[in-house]
Protein backbone atom coordinates (compact mmCIF):
# COMPACT_ATOMS: atom_id res chain seq x y z
CA UNK A 1 0.00 0.00 0.00
CA UNK A 2 1.47 3.05 -1.07
CA UNK A 3 1.33 7.07 1.11
CA UNK A 4 -1.49 8.05 -1.61
CA UNK A 5 -3.49 4.72 -0.72
CA UNK A 6 -3.37 5.63 2.95
CA UNK A 7 -4.94 9.22 2.52
CA UNK A 8 -8.15 7.42 1.09
CA UNK A 9 -10.29 5.33 3.31
CA UNK A 10 -10.81 1.77 3.07
CA UNK A 11 -13.71 1.06 1.61
CA UNK A 12 -16.05 -2.00 0.15
CA UNK A 13 -16.60 -2.06 -3.28
CA UNK A 14 -19.38 -3.56 -5.56
CA UNK A 15 -17.97 -4.51 -9.12
CA UNK A 16 -20.58 -5.28 -11.36
CA UNK A 17 -19.40 -6.93 -14.64
CA UNK A 18 -21.03 -8.87 -17.33
CA UNK A 19 -17.92 -10.90 -18.82
CA UNK A 20 -17.66 -11.38 -22.79
CA UNK A 21 -17.43 -14.54 -24.14
CA UNK A 22 -13.93 -15.70 -24.62
CA UNK A 23 -14.37 -16.75 -28.05
CA UNK A 24 -13.59 -12.76 -28.79
CA UNK A 25 -10.47 -12.04 -26.31
CA UNK A 26 -11.42 -8.51 -25.05
CA UNK A 27 -9.18 -6.72 -23.38
CA UNK A 28 -11.78 -5.38 -21.00
CA UNK A 29 -12.49 -8.64 -19.65
CA UNK A 30 -8.54 -8.34 -18.38
CA UNK A 31 -8.35 -4.66 -17.71
CA UNK A 32 -11.87 -5.87 -14.84
CA UNK A 33 -9.74 -8.21 -13.48
CA UNK A 34 -6.74 -6.54 -12.79
CA UNK A 35 -8.60 -4.25 -11.38
CA UNK A 36 -10.37 -5.81 -8.96
CA UNK A 37 -6.89 -7.36 -7.55
CA UNK A 38 -5.45 -3.78 -7.53
CA UNK A 39 -8.27 -2.85 -5.00
CA UNK A 40 -7.63 -5.29 -3.10
CA UNK A 41 -4.05 -5.23 -3.23
CA UNK A 42 -4.49 -1.13 -1.94
CA UNK A 43 -6.57 -2.64 1.22
CA UNK A 44 -10.21 -2.00 -0.27
CA UNK A 45 -13.16 -4.97 0.65
CA UNK A 46 -14.18 -5.79 -2.80
CA UNK A 47 -16.55 -8.08 -4.14
CA UNK A 48 -17.27 -8.63 -7.97
CA UNK A 49 -20.54 -9.11 -9.41
CA UNK A 50 -20.32 -11.30 -12.23
CA UNK A 51 -22.11 -12.65 -15.45
CA UNK A 52 -20.49 -15.18 -17.97
CA UNK A 53 -21.68 -15.44 -21.31
CA UNK A 54 -19.38 -18.61 -21.45
CA UNK A 55 -21.58 -20.64 -18.89
CA UNK A 56 -24.83 -18.50 -19.47
CA UNK A 57 -24.73 -19.43 -23.92
CA UNK A 58 -25.18 -22.76 -22.86
CA UNK A 59 -28.87 -22.14 -22.43
CA UNK A 60 -30.40 -22.83 -26.05
CA UNK A 61 -32.53 -19.71 -25.24
CA UNK A 62 -30.11 -17.53 -24.39
CA UNK A 63 -30.03 -15.39 -27.25
CA UNK A 64 -33.77 -14.72 -27.00
CA UNK A 65 -32.97 -13.84 -23.46
CA UNK A 66 -30.39 -11.86 -23.80
CA UNK A 67 -32.28 -9.89 -26.92
CA UNK A 68 -35.26 -9.35 -24.63
CA UNK A 69 -33.27 -8.06 -21.83
CA UNK A 70 -30.81 -5.85 -23.81
CA UNK A 71 -34.31 -4.36 -25.54
CA UNK A 72 -35.90 -3.72 -22.16
CA UNK A 73 -33.48 -2.87 -20.00
CA UNK A 74 -34.94 -5.26 -17.58
CA UNK A 75 -34.00 -9.19 -16.46
CA UNK A 76 -31.13 -10.61 -14.70
CA UNK A 77 -29.89 -7.83 -12.59
CA UNK A 78 -27.71 -8.22 -9.06
CA UNK A 79 -29.99 -5.63 -7.17
CA UNK A 80 -31.28 -8.39 -4.46
CA UNK A 81 -27.19 -9.41 -4.00
CA UNK A 82 -26.19 -5.87 -3.70
CA UNK A 83 -28.32 -5.05 -1.40
CA UNK A 84 -27.50 -7.78 0.88
CA UNK A 85 -24.15 -7.21 0.82
CA UNK A 86 -24.28 -2.92 1.04
CA UNK A 87 -21.06 -1.74 -0.17
CA UNK A 88 -19.95 1.86 0.25
CA UNK A 89 -20.03 2.21 -3.41
CA UNK A 90 -21.35 -0.01 -6.44
CA UNK A 91 -18.71 -0.06 -9.77
CA UNK A 92 -20.48 -0.94 -13.06
CA UNK A 93 -17.72 -2.06 -15.69
CA UNK A 94 -20.27 -3.75 -18.31
CA UNK A 95 -24.00 -4.45 -18.51
CA UNK A 96 -23.82 -6.06 -21.58
CA UNK A 97 -25.78 -8.24 -22.38
CA UNK A 98 -25.80 -10.10 -19.56
CA UNK A 99 -27.47 -8.12 -16.89
CA UNK A 100 -30.70 -5.24 -17.43
CA UNK A 101 -29.80 -1.81 -16.93
CA UNK A 102 -33.46 -0.35 -15.21
CA UNK A 103 -32.09 -1.63 -11.91
CA UNK A 104 -29.34 1.42 -11.37
CA UNK A 105 -32.49 3.23 -11.21
CA UNK A 106 -33.64 1.30 -7.79
CA UNK A 107 -30.23 1.28 -6.62
CA UNK A 108 -30.04 4.82 -3.58
CA UNK A 109 -26.25 4.33 -3.23
CA UNK A 110 -23.43 5.70 -4.53
CA UNK A 111 -22.72 4.43 -7.75
CA UNK A 112 -20.06 4.61 -10.55
CA UNK A 113 -19.60 3.30 -14.32
CA UNK A 114 -16.75 2.85 -15.98
CA UNK A 115 -17.65 3.90 -19.92
CA UNK A 116 -15.06 0.90 -22.24
CA UNK A 117 -16.98 1.96 -25.36
CA UNK A 118 -19.74 3.66 -26.78
CA UNK A 119 -22.41 1.20 -26.43
CA UNK A 120 -25.20 3.78 -24.67
CA UNK A 121 -24.87 5.69 -27.77
CA UNK A 122 -23.96 3.51 -30.85
CA UNK A 123 -25.13 -0.39 -31.86
CA UNK A 124 -21.47 -1.30 -32.75
CA UNK A 125 -20.09 0.52 -29.40
CA UNK A 126 -17.52 1.47 -31.78
CA UNK A 127 -18.76 4.79 -33.44
CA UNK A 128 -17.70 3.08 -36.67
CA UNK A 129 -19.46 2.44 -40.45
CA UNK A 130 -18.61 1.74 -43.83
CA UNK A 131 -14.56 2.65 -43.02
CA UNK A 132 -15.45 5.87 -41.21
CA UNK A 133 -16.55 7.18 -37.66
CA UNK A 134 -20.42 7.30 -37.72
CA UNK A 135 -21.88 9.35 -35.14
CA UNK A 136 -25.72 9.45 -37.06
CA UNK A 137 -27.01 7.74 -33.64
CA UNK A 138 -26.08 9.65 -31.37
CA UNK A 139 -27.11 12.67 -33.59
CA UNK A 140 -30.32 12.05 -33.58
CA UNK A 141 -30.96 8.85 -35.73
CA UNK A 142 -31.64 6.41 -33.46
CA UNK A 143 -33.17 4.13 -36.02
CA UNK A 144 -29.76 4.44 -37.98
CA UNK A 145 -28.09 1.80 -36.37
CA UNK A 146 -31.16 -1.05 -37.66
CA UNK A 147 -31.15 0.44 -41.27
CA UNK A 148 -27.77 -0.73 -41.42
CA UNK A 149 -27.43 -3.59 -39.49
CA UNK A 150 -24.58 -2.40 -37.48
CA UNK A 151 -24.77 -4.63 -34.89
CA UNK A 152 -22.73 -8.14 -36.23
CA UNK A 153 -24.08 -6.76 -39.67
CA UNK A 154 -27.24 -8.46 -38.74
CA UNK A 155 -30.50 -6.22 -38.54
CA UNK A 156 -31.68 -9.06 -36.61
CA UNK A 157 -28.90 -8.71 -33.74
CA UNK A 158 -28.99 -5.10 -34.13
CA UNK A 159 -32.94 -4.47 -33.52
CA UNK A 160 -32.87 -5.19 -29.19
CA UNK A 161 -30.08 -2.19 -29.17
CA UNK A 162 -31.46 0.02 -31.70
CA UNK A 163 -34.76 -0.17 -29.35
CA UNK A 164 -33.17 0.27 -26.64
CA UNK A 165 -31.43 3.44 -27.80
CA UNK A 166 -34.78 5.12 -29.31
CA UNK A 167 -34.96 7.17 -27.00
CA UNK A 168 -30.93 8.65 -27.44
CA UNK A 169 -28.46 8.71 -24.52
CA UNK A 170 -29.81 11.18 -22.06
CA UNK A 171 -32.69 8.28 -21.99
CA UNK A 172 -30.36 5.85 -20.95
CA UNK A 173 -30.56 4.43 -17.44
CA UNK A 174 -26.76 3.92 -16.51
CA UNK A 175 -25.48 7.24 -18.13
CA UNK A 176 -28.50 9.28 -16.46
CA UNK A 177 -28.67 7.35 -13.03
CA UNK A 178 -24.24 7.00 -12.52
CA UNK A 179 -22.94 9.59 -9.96
CA UNK A 180 -19.62 9.33 -11.48
CA UNK A 181 -18.83 8.15 -15.23
CA UNK A 182 -15.29 7.24 -15.42
CA UNK A 183 -14.14 7.55 -19.16
CA UNK A 184 -10.54 6.00 -20.32
CA UNK A 185 -9.20 9.14 -23.33
CA UNK A 186 -9.77 12.83 -23.96
CA UNK A 187 -11.45 11.50 -26.99
CA UNK A 188 -13.59 9.57 -25.12
CA UNK A 189 -14.95 11.97 -22.98
CA UNK A 190 -15.01 14.64 -25.27
CA UNK A 191 -17.16 12.20 -27.00
CA UNK A 192 -19.60 11.71 -24.51
CA UNK A 193 -19.99 15.54 -24.07
CA UNK A 194 -21.41 16.03 -27.05
CA UNK A 195 -23.75 13.58 -26.61
CA UNK A 196 -24.90 15.38 -23.93
CA UNK A 197 -23.50 13.77 -20.67
CA UNK A 198 -22.34 16.71 -18.20
CA UNK A 199 -19.05 17.11 -17.87
CA UNK A 200 -18.56 17.26 -14.55
CA UNK A 201 -20.15 14.05 -13.89
CA UNK A 202 -17.31 12.62 -16.38
CA UNK A 203 -13.56 11.20 -15.10
CA UNK A 204 -11.08 10.74 -16.54
CA UNK A 205 -9.16 7.46 -15.31
CA UNK A 206 -6.75 5.93 -18.09
CA UNK A 207 -6.23 2.48 -17.91
CA UNK A 208 -3.56 0.77 -16.25
CA UNK A 209 -1.05 -2.38 -16.73
CA UNK A 210 1.71 -3.98 -14.18
CA UNK A 211 5.22 -2.93 -14.76
CA UNK A 212 6.89 -5.73 -17.34
CA UNK A 213 10.11 -7.68 -16.39
CA UNK A 214 13.15 -5.73 -16.30
CA UNK A 215 14.38 -7.08 -20.29
CA UNK A 216 12.14 -8.58 -22.18
CA UNK A 217 12.96 -12.54 -23.56
CA UNK A 218 14.53 -11.89 -26.73
CA UNK A 219 17.00 -9.25 -25.99
CA UNK A 220 16.56 -5.70 -28.23
CA UNK A 221 15.25 -4.14 -31.11
CA UNK A 222 15.14 -6.59 -34.18
CA UNK A 223 13.83 -4.02 -36.56
CA UNK A 224 10.45 -5.17 -36.58
CA UNK A 225 7.61 -3.26 -36.50
CA UNK A 226 4.08 -4.34 -34.48
CA UNK A 227 0.98 -4.74 -34.68
CA UNK A 228 -1.15 -5.72 -32.37
CA UNK A 229 -5.33 -6.51 -32.20
CA UNK A 230 -8.05 -8.21 -33.34
CA UNK A 231 -8.60 -8.42 -37.38
CA UNK A 232 -11.82 -6.75 -37.83
CA UNK A 233 -12.84 -3.88 -39.74
CA UNK A 234 -12.48 -1.00 -37.09
CA UNK A 235 -9.09 -1.62 -36.56
CA UNK A 236 -7.67 -0.83 -39.60
CA UNK A 237 -5.29 -3.65 -40.19
CA UNK A 238 -6.17 -4.19 -43.52
CA UNK A 239 -6.48 -0.52 -44.62
CA UNK A 240 -2.75 -0.46 -43.45
CA UNK A 241 -1.57 -3.91 -45.44
CA UNK A 242 -3.15 -2.59 -48.42
CA UNK A 243 -0.14 0.35 -47.93
CA UNK A 244 2.47 -1.54 -46.01
CA UNK A 245 5.53 -1.23 -48.06
CA UNK A 246 6.97 -3.98 -48.99
CA UNK A 247 10.83 -3.45 -48.15
CA UNK A 248 9.48 -2.89 -44.19
CA UNK A 249 8.89 -6.23 -41.91
CA UNK A 250 6.31 -6.29 -39.71
CA UNK A 251 4.69 -8.87 -37.85
CA UNK A 252 0.84 -8.63 -37.15
CA UNK A 253 -0.21 -10.84 -33.57
CA UNK A 254 -4.17 -11.38 -33.45
CA UNK A 255 -6.82 -12.89 -35.37
CA UNK A 256 -10.45 -12.57 -36.68
CA UNK A 257 -12.56 -12.29 -39.37
CA UNK A 258 -10.32 -10.31 -41.84
CA UNK A 259 -7.30 -12.95 -41.65
CA UNK A 260 -7.60 -14.24 -44.77
CA UNK A 261 -8.07 -10.83 -46.69
CA UNK A 262 -5.15 -9.62 -44.20
CA UNK A 263 -2.60 -12.34 -45.41
CA UNK A 264 -3.96 -11.31 -49.30
CA UNK A 265 -2.71 -8.06 -49.02
CA UNK A 266 0.57 -8.42 -47.27
CA UNK A 267 3.60 -7.88 -48.45
CA UNK A 268 6.39 -10.70 -48.16
CA UNK A 269 8.45 -8.95 -45.23
CA UNK A 270 4.89 -9.39 -43.07
CA UNK A 271 4.55 -12.02 -40.75
CA UNK A 272 1.74 -13.58 -38.86
CA UNK A 273 1.92 -14.43 -35.48
CA UNK A 274 -1.85 -15.26 -34.64
CA UNK A 275 -2.44 -14.94 -31.00
CA UNK A 276 -0.30 -14.59 -28.24
CA UNK A 277 -0.47 -14.91 -24.68
CA UNK A 278 -0.86 -11.46 -23.37
CA UNK A 279 2.05 -12.53 -20.68
CA UNK A 280 4.30 -13.79 -23.76
CA UNK A 281 3.40 -10.46 -25.85
CA UNK A 282 4.06 -8.30 -23.11
CA UNK A 283 7.24 -9.76 -22.58
CA UNK A 284 8.29 -9.78 -25.86
CA UNK A 285 7.31 -5.83 -26.10
CA UNK A 286 11.17 -4.61 -26.17
CA UNK A 287 12.19 -6.75 -29.23
CA UNK A 288 9.95 -4.69 -31.59
CA UNK A 289 11.15 -1.61 -33.29
CA UNK A 290 7.67 0.30 -32.59
CA UNK A 291 3.65 -0.03 -32.43
CA UNK A 292 1.89 0.51 -35.27
CA UNK A 293 -1.82 1.84 -34.08
CA UNK A 294 -3.95 2.02 -37.71
CA UNK A 295 -7.51 2.05 -35.84
CA UNK A 296 -10.19 3.37 -37.70
CA UNK A 297 -12.56 4.10 -34.51
CA UNK A 298 -12.99 6.15 -32.02
CA UNK A 299 -11.15 3.64 -29.07
CA UNK A 300 -11.70 3.93 -25.57
CA UNK A 301 -8.27 3.41 -24.55
CA UNK A 302 -7.13 0.14 -25.92
CA UNK A 303 -4.30 -1.68 -23.25
CA UNK A 304 -1.77 -2.27 -25.75
CA UNK A 305 -1.16 1.27 -25.73
CA UNK A 306 -0.37 1.06 -22.04
CA UNK A 307 1.76 -2.13 -22.52
CA UNK A 308 3.87 -0.86 -25.08
CA UNK A 309 5.10 2.17 -23.06
CA UNK A 310 5.33 0.16 -20.23
CA UNK A 311 7.73 -1.62 -22.28
CA UNK A 312 9.68 1.12 -23.60
CA UNK A 313 8.20 0.97 -26.95
CA UNK A 314 7.18 4.11 -28.97
CA UNK A 315 4.00 4.27 -30.88
CA UNK A 316 3.06 4.93 -34.85
CA UNK A 317 -0.67 5.68 -34.53
CA UNK A 318 -2.78 6.90 -37.48
CA UNK A 319 -4.80 10.33 -37.17
CA UNK A 320 -8.57 9.90 -35.95
CA UNK A 321 -7.93 7.52 -32.80
CA UNK A 322 -7.42 8.17 -28.53
CA UNK A 323 -4.26 6.71 -29.04
CA UNK A 324 -3.23 9.53 -31.53
CA UNK A 325 -4.15 11.99 -29.35
CA UNK A 326 -2.26 10.61 -26.30
CA UNK A 327 0.53 9.90 -28.49
CA UNK A 328 0.66 13.76 -29.64
CA UNK A 329 0.25 14.45 -25.53
CA UNK A 330 2.78 12.53 -24.33
CA UNK A 331 5.55 12.57 -26.86
CA UNK A 332 5.48 9.03 -27.04
CA UNK A 333 6.05 8.34 -30.81
CA UNK A 334 4.62 10.12 -34.21
CA UNK A 335 1.22 10.44 -35.42
CA UNK A 336 0.39 10.20 -39.50
CA UNK A 337 -2.43 10.41 -41.52
CA UNK A 338 -4.19 7.78 -43.74
CA UNK A 339 -3.25 10.13 -47.03
CA UNK A 340 0.31 10.64 -46.10
CA UNK A 341 3.09 8.47 -47.91
CA UNK A 342 3.89 5.79 -45.47
CA UNK A 343 7.03 5.06 -46.17
CA UNK A 344 8.76 7.97 -45.09
CA UNK A 345 7.01 7.95 -42.17
CA UNK A 346 8.57 4.53 -40.87
CA UNK A 347 12.03 5.72 -42.48
CA UNK A 348 11.78 9.08 -39.94
CA UNK A 349 10.19 6.76 -37.09
CA UNK A 350 13.20 3.99 -37.46
CA UNK A 351 15.38 7.11 -36.58
CA UNK A 352 13.86 8.50 -33.72
CA UNK A 353 12.25 5.68 -31.93
CA UNK A 354 15.87 4.58 -30.26
CA UNK A 355 15.82 7.90 -28.58
CA UNK A 356 11.82 8.13 -27.52
CA UNK A 357 12.42 4.23 -25.23
CA UNK A 358 13.19 6.13 -21.50
CA UNK A 359 10.77 8.49 -22.49
CA UNK A 360 7.76 6.10 -22.99
CA UNK A 361 9.29 3.94 -19.65
CA UNK A 362 8.52 7.38 -17.96
CA UNK A 363 5.51 8.55 -19.23
CA UNK A 364 4.31 4.97 -18.08
CA UNK A 365 5.48 5.71 -14.89
CA UNK A 366 3.65 8.74 -13.95
CA UNK A 367 0.56 8.11 -15.28
CA UNK A 368 -0.34 4.67 -16.32
CA UNK A 369 0.84 2.17 -13.32
CA UNK A 370 -1.28 0.35 -10.82
CA UNK A 371 -0.99 3.15 -7.78
CA UNK A 372 -1.87 6.13 -10.42
CA UNK A 373 -4.97 4.30 -11.50
CA UNK A 374 -5.98 3.05 -7.65
CA UNK A 375 -5.39 6.93 -6.42
CA UNK A 376 -7.82 7.97 -9.48
CA UNK A 377 -10.49 5.55 -9.10
CA UNK A 378 -10.17 6.59 -5.13
CA UNK A 379 -11.45 10.02 -6.16
CA UNK A 380 -13.96 9.13 -8.35
CA UNK A 381 -15.21 6.61 -5.31
CA UNK A 382 -15.16 9.38 -2.80
CA UNK A 383 -16.96 12.11 -5.05
CA UNK A 384 -19.66 9.98 -6.53
CA UNK A 385 -20.42 9.36 -2.32
CA UNK A 386 -20.26 12.63 -2.02
CA UNK A 387 -22.35 13.68 -4.56
CA UNK A 388 -25.08 10.63 -3.39
CA UNK A 389 -24.99 12.53 -0.26
CA UNK A 390 -25.96 15.62 -1.18
CA UNK A 391 -28.58 14.15 -3.73
CA UNK A 392 -29.82 11.40 -2.11
CA UNK A 393 -31.62 10.82 1.51
CA UNK A 394 -29.55 8.49 3.32
CA UNK A 395 -30.20 4.40 2.91
CA UNK A 396 -31.45 2.44 5.88
CA UNK A 397 -30.64 -1.10 4.47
Amino acid sequence: MTDDDRRHPVMKIAVVHSFYSSGQPSGENEAVRDQVCALRAAGHDVELFAAHTDELERDPFYPLRAAARVASGRGDNPLTRLRAHAPDVVHVQNLFPNFGRSWVRHWDGPLVATLHNYRPLCAAATLYRAGAVCTRCPDGEPWAALRYGCYRDSRAATLPLAWAGRHGPARDALLARADRLVVLSRLSERTYRRAGVPAGRLVRVPNFVEAPPSEGSAGGDTGRWLVAGRLTAEKGVLELLNRWPAHEPLDIVGDGELLAACRAAAPSSVRFLGRLDRAELRDRMRTWRGLVFPSRCHEGAPCVEVEALAAGLPILAFEGSSVAESVREHGTGRVTRWDEPLAPVLTEAATRFPTLREHCEQVYANHFTEESWVTRITEAYEAARSARARTAPARTG
